[in-house]
């Protein structure tokens, strides 16, 4: 038999040399994409012949770069997007090579027992119970969607109703009680479960739900409940008081689900661990691994405190693969049964990291947060207007229509990135700091980049 790998080699080389290149071009690259739409030239007839695949490779490279964003720019702060570490990078590329659809321990041992030993880590870091199941899934959306079937689970079953048999027509409405500035990937997760809207709950200026009206709204009803609790503020970076809510909420029989895409990993450093307190009394969590841990998409957590109701929601024993099936095998925790082995690179970014290394990094997060927040202070008319407590920075200059125009310049500056937003009745510029690699030079170069801008609005 002819031996393949020379097949792949060449390929593989090109694609090496051009990962190469793009890493080293982020320094100094604008941010911002160069080309967008037509010009991008990806159509045209499929050809009726076979391409060498290095080719395909070089083609695809040289297509491509002018609409690339500089996401993994120490200098790209828009929506909340994190970089790759050097080892999560390469363990991925080892993923994607071994090709192994991790649903079943026994088919696929290996990725099955370096996800085990990642989903202990990550317990571990973040303080929850030991005994909880993880499952990696394609990123907060679908960590929410899974925690949140989960809860549905077991509070339907709770009083009586069978959802997997008899489904949620003609069964007890299930009441969700979130806060007013929810991020909207919980509705999203809701919509997908069939639960409909939910309740809100009023928030205080920074974005945190109100423990008193939380009170008064689980008073008013009785029935299976669901309370979403939030661990990190998309806007104002602000952290809901976990410890007060998740005690009022199990008083009144409620099942809390904690929506820490980013802000979860407060709980991996002692010196931001306050704003977590009472964390580990929720039932269930979401966070996405590509955000401030810095791996490859795609890698949302789910983690749901009592194994049962998470397998009863998603466990599957079809019959050709039942003899190799398993108790608490990976299909039996997420909402797939074919995926790749995500949480490798979390272990790789865990393992290169240690404990004092991911404290590092979420410290070092916040510090650059308030580093940008205070050059940013410094110029005429910007009006910071969240309290910094993590990675989050939101500033206006003045009238909506100039922040706009603010905006506008920053973007075809090119220097930084900074997604615009509404909050609190206004238009910002949203700083969410979420890269490894960001330094000091990141930071005054964004800085002035925004300095630019300003001028350029006038």
């Amino acid at each position: 038999m002819t031996a393949r790998w020379p097949q792949f080699e060449p390929a593989l080389a090109r694609a090496t040399e051009h990962t190469r290149e793009w890493l080293a071009s982020l320094h100094e690259r604008p941010v911002h994409p160069r080309a967008r739409g037509d010009a991008l030239a990806f159509g045209g007839p499929l050809p009726d012949g076979p391409t060498d695949p290095a080719q395909v490779v070089d083609e695809l490279a040289a297509r491509i770069e002018p609409g690339l964003m500089g996401m993994p720019s120490g200098r790209f702060f828009g929506w909340v997007i994190g970089g790759t570490h050097p080892a999560a990078l390469a363990a991925d590329w080892l993923t994607s090579a071994w090709d192994q659809n991790t649903a079943m321990r026994y088919a696929t041992p290996g990725t099955v027992a370096v996800e085990d030993a990642a989903a202990a880590w990550l317990l571990d870091l973040l303080g929850l119970p030991a005994t909880a199941d993880v499952g990696f899934v394609t990123g907060a959306t679908m960590a929410n969607f899974t925690g949140l079937a989960a809860a549905r689970q077991q509070v339907l079953a709770d009083v009586g109703w069978d959802v997997n048999r008899d489904g949620l027509a003609g069964g007890p409405r299930i009441r969700v009680l979130v806060g007013e500035e929810r991020h909207g990937t919980l509705d999203l997760a809701l919509r997908y479960l069939g639960l409909g809207a939910p309740q809100a709950v009023a928030a205080d200026p920074q974005g945190r739900l109100m423990v008193d009206g939380l009170a008064r709204a689980l008073a008013d009803d009785s029935g299976p409940t669901i309370v979403c609790l939030q661990a990190g503020n998309l806007h104002s970076g602000a952290f809901d008081p976990l410890a007060e809510a998740i005690e009022v909420a199990h008083e009144h029989g409620a099942w809390v689900h904690v929506d820490g895409a980013f802000g979860l990993w407060a709980a991996a450093s002692p010196r931001l661990r306050g704003l977590v307190a009472g964390l580990e009394g929720a039932d269930s969590w979401a966070t996405d691994a590509h955000k401030t841990l810095n791996v490859p998409y795609d890698c949302g957590v789910a983690v749901v405190a009592r194994p049962e109701p998470l397998r009863r929601a998603f466990g599957m024993h079809a019959e050709y693969f039942k003899a190799f099936a398993g108790e608490g095998d990976p299909l039996e925790k997420v909402p797939e049964l074919s995926r790749r082995a995500r949480g490798v690179s979390v272990w790789a970014a865990l393992r290169s990291l240690g404990r004092g290394g991911v404290e590092d990094l979420v410290d070092r997060l916040v510090l650059r947060a308030r580093q940008i927040a205070d050059g940013l202070a410094t110029i005429d008319g910007a009006e910071i207007v969240n309290d910094v407590v993590f990675t989050q920075v939101c500033v206006a200059f003045g009238s909506d229509e100039r922040t706009r125009r603010v905006g506008e310049a920053l973007i075809a500056d090119g220097g930084t990135w900074m997604s615009g937003s509404r909050w609190q009745g206004r238009d910002i510029l949203r700083v969410s700091v979420s890269n490894w690699s960001t330094d000091e030079e990141d930071v005054a170069r964004s800085v002035e980049a925004v300095r630019r801008a300003v001028a350029s609005a006038g």
